[in-house]
């Protein structure tokens, strides 16, 4: 498959119980590259999302500054198999990361100890959670992270309409407590209007998520989601175990992921951190700050993996 500037490869790769789809971007020179190899980043998406929505541009861009790049979809997403399909899993999916890791570093012409990490939203903290105590992780990229599930529902209350809030909360315990007894999950969407029962409602959320929407991405997950997003809390349980340089890339005016809590969690992890005048969405290809933060993105991983 090609785009207007770089040529991927379509792979697959085995992760737990199902094939996981990938694709990989060959690194556009040997810039950054030793007789051991070159790095090589891992890229997922945040909630819900898949490959295809949004993340091409930040591979092409990282690939051309000289890294091999694998982009891949979580089990039960996009167009990779598995089941319970839409069901986001933390701990499957930091699995799935694992899985990927191992792809990368076994590819040959990749340093296997020069690997990259790289997420957004929600996998902004699965990846801090996936390299705590690595060696083989070089540096990692948190963009817009969710780091502190706690603080984040607290944000929604005071940003976002009580009763819609406590409406998806309330949906959210019925459905594990329906899974205890063998009852599937129900559905919501992940993006909506205003006003809408959905994972996200702040306003402009619904049309900037469908601007990147890939077409294997669907608009709904199940709604067992609270119970995996309010422990999860990786900027303080991995940031003081991360062996590896960190970029955390903070939108100032983020609805979705508080960025009080993840300006608190870069500095206990001891990150470099760079701040943008913006929403959640608005570091995207398309959006006014996403050529400052892929730039970003590219010129620390420079400095952090210079041969």
């Amino acid at each position: 498959m090609t785009n207007s500037q770089l040529t991927y490869e379509e792979r697959t790769f085995r992760s737990g119980d199902a094939d996981c789809a990938a694709w990989w971007f060959r690194a556009a020179d040997d810039s950054l590259a030793t007789d051991s190899g070159r790095p090589a980043v891992v890229m997922a998406h945040g909630l819900a999302g898949t490959m295809d929505s949004g993340l091409e541009p930040f591979a092409v861009g990282l690939a051309a500054a000289g890294l091999d790049v694998l982009t891949f979809d979580y089990r039960g997403f996009g167009a990779s198999g598995g089941g319970p399909r839409q069901t986001v899993s933390l701990a499957r999916q930091a699995d799935d990361y694992r899985a990927a890791l191992t792809v990368a570093a076994g590819t040959p012409g990749v340093d296997p100890s020069r690997l990259v990490l790289w997420g957004e939203s929600l996998s902004g903290g699965t990846v801090l959670q996936v390299a705590a105590g690595r060696a083989d992780i070089a540096a990692v990229i948190s963009m817009v992270p969710l780091l502190d599930g706690p603080a984040a529902a607290l944000y929604a209350f005071r940003t976002q309409p009580p009763l819609m809030v406590a409406r998806t909360s309330a949906t959210s315990l019925a459905a594990r407590l329906g899974g205890l007894v063998g009852r599937p999950a129900p559905m919501i969407p992940v993006v909506g209007p205003p006003g809408r029962s959905a994972a996200l409602t702040p306003p402009g959320y619904y049309d900037d998520y469908l601007a990147i929407a890939g077409p294997t991405w669907r608009n709904e997950v199940a709604a067992t989601l609270g119970g995996e997003i309010g422990p999860f809390r990786p900027g303080r349980t991995a940031a003081s175990a991360l062996r590896s340089r960190w970029l955390v890339q903070i939108a100032d005016f983020d609805r979705a992921a508080p960025p009080y809590a993840t300006a608190k969690a870069a500095f206990r992890g001891r990150a470099e951190v760079r701040h943008y005048p913006c929403d959640h969405f608005d570091l995207h290809a398309g959006k006014p700050w996403h050529e400052a933060a892929l730039a970003h993105q590219a010129a620390f991983l420079r400095r952090a993996l210079q041969p």
